[in-house]
């Protein structure tokens, strides 16, 4: 069988090294190089690996919990199940975790986990440690590579997908399509994912006709290096220790939840943004009592020093950027999508197991395991996919709506700016972003649906529509949600705040 993987983070290199040594003909697309993607830049760790005391079943519980309720029990279980195995298939691989005074795993605590179950690699490096290790596997298989290709749109015929269309304009079919192109961080101005993070997968979906889910639920992670370009301090930091402090130098968390600085991140991120709003500037992070910072995070500690800060002596200031798409193209529990022939899996996917807030090192996970399964699942009678409408309770359906331009970059009828990446950056930050109201939802969904982007010729380009593909299936999703929902918070038109400007909570660059 011919499989197409469109990306090469943890998800599409586990699903491609899986299906080779299944038998699969297996070629991976690469928009730039290999080993660059959102894998390589994750500081945070990876769930699982259980202690005394604790259980997939526990795990389970916090995934939901994290998730406000709105997870998949039928994907969290296939996570949490899976997770024992796929720790021992990156040891396997070559990944070096670090190791416990007896040789065992190292364990992490991270918000919202009720114990200590988090691997890393390195310290803060456990994605560069995993994208090392599966690229030198990938380089050593029959697994083909392709860099420099830019997958563009799907290839249908006979009501299935039957390859893929590259911006070059050269046509690749296979017998089954795999999407594992991540999210799209970069919809927004300040986030903390890489600058391929353009939602490519899902825009190609979305014009195809595949179902999506749950894009309106998009992680804001709390403590993002302000006044610079963003930066992330990992959630590990606070489970080591580390604490919030307002312009007074008061522990503001502790009056917003039980578990302070350890609380579910959209709890941590709104009250991060709420209290610089208040005192117009960022808050800090105190990690000055946390011993053996450089030890323990060398990459944060290089790169805060590089910047002229020494974070054992002085608190960082931080402020929220967007982290990560709870939502994507709907899957079922081994990657397939509502489009025969097509699959997705990773951020690109919306399997479930995140709900509407994604709980601490689940994402590297939810790869390796639903990488495997996806491969496991590819048959030669790959046509058995999931219904036209899998019928997601609480969906907020999403479709492709015409609109009305005079393909110039702008509508006919809109006042405003034309269409420009830094304008739809801005307009999600400002309407679609950690604090939402119905006014605000429906101008972006007007404005998105009246711009147009240009006929796609280069890789900017081609980026820059899908973006505009999903910012319009976000903010679409978001109006359609009334209530407030984990990572979807909803003012009331009573609260109704100021939209938090990125001068106010990120600082001058």
């Amino acid at each position: 069988m011919r499989v197409l993987i469109a990306g090469a983070g943890i998800a599409g290199l586990t699903a491609a090294l899986r299906a080779d040594a299944l038998g699969h003909d297996v070629e991976v697309l690469v928009k730039g190089v290999l080993g660059e993607g959102c894998t390589a830049h994750a500081q945070g760790g990876i769930a699982g690996e259980y202690g005394p005391g604790d259980s997939p079943a526990l795990h389970a519980l916090d995934t939901m919990h994290a998730g406000d309720g709105h997870g998949d029990p039928v994907a969290i279980a296939a996570l949490v199940d899976g997770a024992i195995a796929a720790l021992d298939a990156l040891v396997a691989a070559g990944v070096p975790f670090d190791r416990a005074s007896d040789g065992s795993i190292a364990r992490g605590l991270e918000a919202a986990h009720s114990l200590p179950r988090i691997a890393h690699a390195g310290g803060d490096a456990t994605g560069k440690a995993i994208s090392d290790a599966l690229v030198a596997r990938v380089r050593a298989s029959a697994v083909r590579v392709r860099e420099g290709a830019f997958a563009a749109d799907l290839l249908t015929a006979g009501g299935r997908v039957r390859g893929i269309r590259l911006l070059s304009g050269e046509e690749l079919e296979a017998d089954a399509v795999v999407l594992a192109t991540g999210g799209a961080g970069r919809v927004y101005p300040f986030t903390t994912n890489p600058s391929g993070t353009t939602g490519d997968g899902i825009a190609m979906a979305l014009r195809a006709g595949a179902s999506v889910a749950d894009l309106e639920f998009v992680q804001f992670h709390p403590t993002v290096l302000s006044g610079h370009e963003p930066f992330l301090v990992s959630e590990a930091v606070r489970g080591a220790g580390a604490v919030l402090r307002d312009a007074e130098g008061r522990r503001f968390m502790v009056d917003e939840h039980p578990d302070a600085e350890l609380a579910p991140r959209d709890v941590v991120a709104r009250a991060v943004a709420r209290q610089a709003l208040t005192q117009g500037s960022p808050v800090v992070l105190d990690a000055t009592g946390v011993h053996d910072l450089a030890a323990h995070f060398p990459t944060i500690d290089a790169e805060l020093r590089s910047r002229g800060i020494d974070w054992t002596r002085e608190p960082v200031p931080v402020s929220p950027a967007a982290h990560y798409l709870m939502g994507g193209v709907v899957t079922d529990i081994d990657g397939r999508t509502t489009l025969p022939g097509l699959w997705a899996v990773g951020e690109t996917a919306r399997t479930g197991v995140h709900g509407a807030n994604r709980l601490a090192s689940n994402s590297l996970l939810e790869g390796a395991v639903f990488g495997a399964r996806l491969a496991d699942a590819l048959t030669s009678a790959s046509d058995a996919q999931l219904p036209p409408d899998p019928g997601i309770p609480g969906r907020s359906r999403y479709q492709l709506l015409p609109f009305d331009s005079d393909h110039s970059g702008r509508s006919c009828d809109l006042d405003g700016p034309s269409f420009s990446r830094a304008a739809l950056q801005r307009l999600m930050w400002e309407k679609v972003g950690l604090l939402r109201d119905d006014e605000g939802l429906a101008d972006a969904v007007r404005t998105l649906h009246a711009w147009e982007a240009p006929a796609p010729r280069t890789p900017v380009e081609l980026e820059d529509a899908n973006l505009l593909v999903v910012a319009r299936a976000v903010a679409s999703a978001a109006l359609a949600r009334t209530e407030s929902l984990g990572a979807h918070f909803r003012l009331s038109p009573a609260l109704t705040a100021p939209a938090p400007t990125p001068s106010a909570l990120i600082g001058a660059a």
